[in-house]
């Protein structure tokens, strides 16, 4: 069971609309970020905007699979610009009823996630407007790009701040993927540049990714089905 997150341009949101009740995947969820590329890259690339949409699901392995390759095919995730898709392995399920929503309607299905994967999905929780910050650091240690959310902290007003970071100010939430073997390197270099005691006042964690698309050489597509 994966928890999917996909990144795509505004023009391409209805056709993930269409992919997923085709897939009956039960729950889907939209959300509003921008892309981290520096303008450079943008004129490369021949793009103006780096407005993002970001979608969040839920799937079997299956499905997963069955999933991206819809979006190769239909929205062109994989093409430099048009987006792209990380599944983190879901650990735990809370009781058999929701993991049969979940599964489909799949009467008395069973979940055990594996435990070894090929990529990481970094998420740094930063002050607003310090996502340069971040996105510098992490650059220099090899990172090839990342996503921004927009939120805010739900913390009260009596809360303590982490290392004088407030819990309830605006945050920006930068997600990153990159192999296993660079995620150590990316996350020491986020925390000694742009980390607690610093403007930008980063929290950093990683979460394991069992499939990705997008990201060019990261991605063995040997084993999908033409």
């Amino acid at each position: 069971m994966n928890y999917i997150i996909s990144v795509c341009r505004p023009e391409a949101a209805a056709v993930f609309g269409d992919i997923c009740p085709e897939l009956c995947l039960p729950l889907s969820i939209k959300l509003y970020g921008r892309g981290t590329a520096v303008q450079s890259m943008l004129d490369i690339l021949g793009i103006e905007s780096t407005e993002k949409r970001v979608f969040i699901t839920v799937a079997d392995r299956e499905k997963t699979k069955q999933l991206i390759k819809e979006q190769r095919r239909r929205m062109f995730i994989g093409v430099p610009g048009h987006g792209i898709t990380v599944a983190v392995p879901i650990k735990s399920v809370g009781g058999g009823k929701t993991l049969e929503f979940l599964s489909g309607g799949s009467e008395g299905a069973k979940y055990a996630p594996q435990q070894a994967y090929p990529y990481e999905l970094i998420v740094a929780i930063a002050n607003e407007g310090r996502t340069d910050l971040v996105m510098n650091a992490a650059r220099a240690a090899g990172a090839a790009g990342g996503t921004v959310l927009h939120g805010k902290g739900t913390g009260g007003k009596a809360e303590k701040a982490f290392y004088n970071v407030s819990i309830a100010d605006e945050k920006e939430v930068i997600l990153i993927v990159s192999r296993s073997e660079q995620k150590t390197d990316i996350m020491r270099a986020i925390i000694e540049n742009a980390g607690p005691g610093t403007a930008a006042g980063a929290i950093v964690f990683s979460l394991p990714v069992s499939e990705a698309a997008g990201f060019g050489m990261f991605e063995d597509t040997s084993g999908e089905e033409e």
